[in-house]
């Protein structure tokens, strides 16, 4: 396989750097859940890239991400961004939402919003945020908030490839929500960035040990029984 490499002006660091991509593939293993048994589905899992020596550089570019409600649903369900980068929370739905967090991470309330209007987020310290709907408990989704530039999400096959990485030694980090922390911590490994490219081995995470648990609403209680707004939700085309 040929890698292609070459030299970062991306405002990263004062003076051009040789890069190279570091490419993968992970594999969920243990899982109970349907898509992952049966269709070998192995998306969303957040692989990151840590220095060594040295801190990740802070002068990152002001970036916007988008975590779109439609159809009920968080799109994209895991996103990855860094420290300082702001996500639009549009509302593609005909109904109304109400996006919060109140886990570990960053703690936000965007309260309720109508149809086809956004609100935003800025992110300022590295954490995993969960994100839910205060009306509708099965919506959730997480953003990984990471002090590092260098990261990707896998496909659905499980391939992930991270862009534009300086030369140099590195720690690879994975998250993956159905994972333990036990079973995370015991994947970090190193990583040799060289002017080939690298191409680490297959990553392996093991389901066992989660449990699934129902989340509270951004009151810490028991949402209320669910209310039919069946006749007034109609999913955009």
């Amino acid at each position: 396989m040929t890698w292609l490499w070459r030299i970062c002006f991306s405002g990263l660091w004062l003076l051009p750097v040789w890069c190279a991509s570091v490419k993968g593939t992970v594999e969920l293993t243990d899982s109970r859940d349907p898509g992952v048994r049966r269709n070998k589905d192995f998306r969303d899992v957040v692989v990151w890239l840590e220095p060594v020596a040295g801190d990740p550089p802070r002068s990152v570019p002001v970036r916007h991400f988008r975590m779109t409600q439609k159809d009920k649903h968080f799109t994209p369900h895991v996103l990855a961004i860094p420290v300082g980068a702001t996500v639009d929370f549009p509302n593609k739905d005909p109904i109304f939402h109400n996006v919060f967090s109140n886990y570990n991470g960053q703690i936000f309330d965007l309260s309720l919003y109508k149809p086809n209007t956004s609100r935003d987020v800025v992110f300022k310290r590295p954490g995993i945020v969960r994100v839910f709907c205060n009306i509708h408990p099965t919506m959730s989704a997480v953003i990984a908030v990471l002090d590092s530039p260098w990261f990707a999400v896998s496909d659905a096959d499980g391939g992930f490839e991270i862009h534009d990485v300086p030369l140099g030694n590195y720690m690879l980090h994975i998250f993956h929500e159905r994972a333990t922390d036990e079973t995370l911590n015991a994947l970090v490994a190193p990583v040799s960035v060289e002017n080939t490219g690298s191409r680490v081995r297959t990553i392996r995470i093991s389901e066992t040990g989660y449990i699934p648990a129902p989340h509270k609403n951004k009151w810490d209680r028991d949402y209320p029984p669910a209310i039919d707004d069946s006749p007034a939700y109609r999913p955009n085309p």
